[in-house]
């Protein structure tokens, strides 16, 4: 893959739509999913054992005394919230965490479209992230840490998103199936982060873990450097050419529909979310683990959604080409109400579970299910909105709008952190029937506002 990417000049130098050199796509799609599957790797594998390292090390006496800063930071804390034990304190830095790196894209994507370019953005920041990660193996710069990592996905995040909806013309169809594929592709870096990161981790030493997941982010780096002629040229290298076109009045109604979908994603995101939170700590303390006479690692369970995305997306991508060839394709707004049902059906899932078991351990196999139909939900909701916004943003503030897009998940990832300190003061089918229904008023918002999305998010006609 070293010949040059094709481009159409006319079209302000958008990959030409006959470049189908991976799988149907252009060769730059290639090059982006690599680089994302190791980034993603390396983000799940330290964020798959954040929660678990915080309540069995990190927040005991003999450890917490080392962190720089924390006392003051538990201090800001339970000012807001009050006391605070163990179990609140880390799902609390879990969802600041996890909505601070969704938040931050919207200043990276800033700076990518208006100073650095996405390229040098996503190295930037990519190169920050290898740094927190390597970090995390020691604790005293644990808040250091996790601010590198913060504003490092804040820069390669959004932009490397754009990247990806640049490689298509504003009404290719593929570009709904390029997210698939790249999401795919991080699937397969999320699959491996627990069985590599995580057995580390719980079985070796928690930064064994963290340190293996800064080697996953140098790799990502060195495929993306790998990439760099592949790639489509930057929005603001571009402008130098041919300035996109500003915002105007004709784009309200576009940025008030992005506004109402931002909404939506944060709903359904208060579901998704909570799989690497809480429930991590649930299935540690009442799901039977056990698998021919071993009991599986909590981390391992990240997998399970990893291999349903894995095979679930090409499906999908098959299911909906074959769709769009009769006509009948289900409209991306039509995708993103049945994700959000199915994730209705897999916290109803849990609560049904946990009320049927008790104080006995719930068997493996809820466990499972609720994963299948979680994920297959995500595949649903989460790339389809990307494509949306990538599709429907202004050309001049593209990277910024894939950016705010990361906000539903800051939005949703902070609610995560505050709904995961009712875990202890709930029952665990309350809590988990509390999920069901952040999904199903997402769903319902995508239906009662379904005529007037649908018009306003329609491809653009020039």
């Amino acid at each position: 893959m070293s010949a040059e990417i094709a481009l159409d000049p006319a079209a302000g130098g958008a990959p030409a739509a006959d470049d189908r050199a991976f799988l149907g796509h252009p060769k730059g799609l290639a090059y982006l999913a690599f680089m994302e599957a190791f980034e993603r790797f390396s983000f799940y594998g330290m964020q798959a054992l954040l929660v678990l390292y915080m309540t069995s090390q990190l927040l005991h006496p003999g450890h917490i005394e080392h962190v720089a800063g924390f006392a003051g930071f538990r201090a800001g804390l339970e000012r807001l919230f009050g006391p605070m034990s163990q179990t609140a304190i880390a799902s609390e830095v879990f969802g600041l965490y996890a909505g601070f790196c969704s938040f931050t894209p919207v200043f990276g994507g800033l700076i990518g479209d208006a100073w650095l370019g996405q390229r040098r953005a996503v190295l930037l920041g990519g190169a920050m992230m290898a740094a927190g990660h390597f970090l995390m193996a020691f604790e005293a710069p644990f808040l250091l840490a996790l601010m590198l990592l913060m504003c490092g996905c804040g820069l390669l995040k959004g932009n490397i998103s754009a990247q990806v909806g640049e490689l298509y013309r504003d009404a290719d169809r593929r570009r709904e199936d390029a997210f698939q594929l790249f999401y795919m592709a991080a699937n397969v870096g999320v699959f491996v982060a627990p069985l590599v990161c995580g057995t580390l981790g719980e079985r070796v030493g928690w930064h064994w873990g963290f340190g293996a997941a800064g080697v996953g982010m140098l790799i990502s780096l060195a495929i993306y450097l790998a990439g760099w002629r592949q790639l489509p040229p930057d929005t603001r290298a571009r402008r130098a050419v041919a300035a996109a076109p500003a915002v105007t009045r004709q784009d309200l109604p576009r940025l008030f529909a992005m506004g109402v979908l931002l909404v939506v994603v944060a709903l359904f995101w208060v579901a998704n979310g909570e799989t690497l939170n809480a429930y991590m700590l649930w299935a540690k303390q009442h799901l039977d683990r056990g698998v021919a006479g071993r009991v599986l690692p909590v981390t391992w369970l990240q997998s399970v959604s990893a291999i349903v995305g894995i095979a679930a997306a090409p499906l999908l991508v098959r299911l909906w080409t074959a769709q769009a060839r009769s006509g009948r394709e289900p409209p991306a707004l039509g995708k993103q109400a049945i994700g959000c049902g199915l994730a209705v059906l897999a916290y109803g899932l849990l609560a049904l579970a946990s009320a049927l078991s008790g104080p006995r351990p719930v068997p493996l196999p809820w466990a499972l299910g609720y994963h299948l139909l979680l994920q297959v939900g995500y595949l649903f909701v989460y790339p389809i909105g990307m494509a949306v916004f990538s599709r429907a943003a202004p050309p001049a503030i593209t990277g910024v709008m894939i950016g705010v897009y990361f906000m539903s998940v800051f939005a949703g990832s902070l609610l995560v952190g505050w709904v995961g300190q009712f875990y202890d003061r709930l029952p665990a089918p309350a809590f988990w029937l509390l999920h069901a229904g952040a999904a199903g008023l997402a769903g319902a918002i995508l239906l009662a506002l379904w005529r007037p999305l649908n018009r306003a998010l329609s491809p653009r006609t020039a």
